[in-house]
């Protein structure tokens, strides 16, 4: 619309009736006879989104909006993202739903136990998220995000995130390593006393080997008090998913002897103490148990078999022995297994 015409709509609006009909034009209901979900990109005018909406439908006129926002001193700055326009909106109603940036939510859920390169693959799949990470190494993601130097794995809070379409990875990458820090800040807090490690990552650490190791939830606590009194006694963790997160690609499935002997830096049977990263993306409840952990004598674990996730607990390695024997039992009978503690 022109400068000189644009005058002209507004001296006449002004004049009397025309403003009245303004008026109705904006609060009518729309002609969209369903909900329309509209896209709105970073940068875009009103005065485009007000014409992408009578493309899509939504509006008849759009210059007469226009000049009604300008009548009523409304300067909209609309947010990129998508909006859901319900059926027969009115241009109020919209407007109002731009003005106040009710976009469209959409959520991506970080499973408790999975690791950063399964985050980015899931970023990277998720055709809501906007992928600027691409190939780019793990050091270049930290950079990205502001914590150059921090290695990725276990710093990304798992939860049910929300975010506007088309928000780019980064933004998410950001907010879910902000939740982490807060929840292990607050985790790490309000510890137990007498732990044997000294610092918040370490707690990380050990979280996240619970996270791997538990297959109930009611055990997390018990598994953190063995493995805490392994090393207060200088034991070695002989943790499973230590060692398949360090072989990487090389696991296929299958851990084999070889695989507990040769020695890697994640290798808990041939290094003693935590190793040197986390090794998975621990939940809250893990957390919690890595700094409360449930001490009672135990130094064995062993899965029971019956394929429920559960373990026998054991205090000596005869009774631990014994525990594995009817293990082993089991698992000739199920044709599956794992390596017991």
């Amino acid at each position: 619309m022109g400068i000189v015409a644009a005058a002209l709509l507004v001296a006449a609006a002004a004049a009397g009736g025309g403003y009245y009909w303004l008026q109705a034009e904006f609060q009518r209901p729309g002609p969209a006879s369903q909900t329309l979900r509209v896209d709105v990109e970073p940068g875009t005018s009103v005065r485009s989104v007000l014409a992408l909406l009578r493309a899509r439908g939504a509006l008849v006129r759009p210059h007469s909006i226009e000049l009604y926002l300008r009548l009523h001193g409304r300067h909209l700055t609309v947010k990129a993202g998508t909006y859901e326009i319900p059926a027969a909106a009115s241009a109020s109603a919209i407007i109002d739903l731009l003005e106040a940036g009710r976009v469209v939510l959409e959520a991506l859920t970080i499973v408790e136990g999975s690791t950063f390169l399964q985050l980015r693959q899931e970023l990277a799949s998720d055709t809501d998220v906007v992928t600027t990470l691409g190939a780019k190494s793990d050091a270049e993601v930290m950079a990205a995000i502001e914590h150059s130097g921090e290695y990725p794995e276990g710093r990304f809070f798992p939860d049910t995130y929300r975010f506007a379409a088309r928000s780019t990875d980064v933004e998410i990458l950001k907010l879910a390593y902000a939740s982490m820090q807060r929840v292990l800040d607050e985790e790490w807090a309000g510890r137990a006393g007498d732990l044997p490690f000294a610092t918040p990552y370490e707690a990380l650490i050990l979280a996240s080997m619970v996270e791997k190791e538990t297959g109930l939830a009611s055990e997390r606590a018990r598994i953190a008090g063995v493995f805490v009194s392994r090393l207060r006694q200088g034991m070695r963790l002989q943790s499973d998913p230590t060692v398949i997160y360090g072989l990487g690609a090389r696991y296929d499935g299958e851990l084999r002897t070889r695989d507990l002997t040769t020695d890697t830096p994640y290798n808990s049977y041939t290094r003693a103490g935590l190793p040197p990263t986390p090794i998975a993306l621990p939940g809250r409840e893990a957390l919690h148990a890595a700094v409360h952990p449930d001490v009672t004598g135990d130094l064995y674990f062993v899965a029971t078999g019956a394929g429920d996730g559960a373990h026998h607990f054991s205090k000596t390695l005869e009774e631990h022995n014994a525990a594995v024997k009817q293990y082993l039992v089991r698992l000739r009978q199920a044709g599956a297994g794992a390596t017991p503690k």
